[in-house]
């Protein structure tokens, strides 16, 4: 089990210097792009419907939301479609805590969420810096991995504040698993649509939340292109009720 680190006031988010440029260059270029490439395609055979969406926003900060159901695909897949835009993901502080790469993470794109005020400040900065550089933010709003599930589980709006915010626009992902011939396992498509943009002139929690329900209303539709399930999930309560019926 991972005891995550305490993401204080003196957690550097952004280290500086031309040998720390390097690291993050080798890890994320030489290292990771290519294995994102190979992975999703090998594995999953994945496709892209609407990266065309994302053209004109290539050198331009955006945000993006997607759907959580795959442990190794889902930090590698955004990087297949936004290639080459630079990638960065919100994370748990798990992802920057294992022995290994929990020091690499941070140069594959991994921004761990605060525990302090202090480190709240560092945390936005780094987001901000990351958007102005034109970059993308990549965000699970689901918060939990449910390995291959068809479906988009309710999340929050808090996660659409930094959006809100700073009027940056704002793209969603969905990705569907589909039946392959004569193959066990599915493909993915993932289909891409946005942008969406927050109006300004509303408050901002209800901008915020405007902004989750167009997204989460999107997202649903597009959940619906999967035409398989690997796994079947039961709520609990259904499960027991079913339990007892076979008895």
């Amino acid at each position: 089990m991972i005891e995550p680190k305490k993401i204080d006031g003196n957690y550097i988010y952004d280290r500086q210097g031309p040998f720390r440029s390097v690291i993050r260059f080798f890890w994320y270029r030489i290292i990771a792009t290519p294995l994102a490439f190979l992975y999703v395609n090998l594995s999953f055979h994945q496709r892209t419907e609407g990266k065309e969406k994302l053209k004109p926003f290539r050198s331009k900060g955006i945000y993006l939301y997607g759907n959580h159901t795959q442990a190794i695909g889902d930090p590698l897949t955004p990087n297949v479609f936004c290639f080459p835009q630079r990638v960065s993901f919100i994370v748990h502080p798990n992802n920057v805590s294992m022995p290994v790469l929990g020091r690499i993470n941070p140069s594959l794109g991994a921004i761990p969420l605060p525990d302090t005020k202090e480190a709240y400040r560092n945390f936005i900065e780094c987001i901000n810096g990351r958007i102005k550089k034109g970059g993308a933010v990549v965000i699970y709003p689901e918060a939990h991995i449910w390995p291959y599930y068809t479906k988009i589980r309710n999340f929050p709006d808090s996660s659409f504040g930094y959006p809100a915010k700073s009027g940056t626009p704002v793209f969603c992902f969905v990705n569907t698993y589909q039946k392959r011939k004569n193959a066990k396992k599915p493909r993915i498509i993932t289909y891409i649509d946005g942008p969406f943009y927050p109006d300004m002139e509303l408050p901002l929690a209800k901008r915020r939340k405007i902004l989750r329900d167009e997204v989460y209303k999107t997202m649903c539709k597009r959940a619906q292109n999967s035409d398989v399930e690997v796994i079947k999930y039961i709520r609990k309560e259904n499960a027991a009720a079913e339990s007892k019926a076979e008895i």
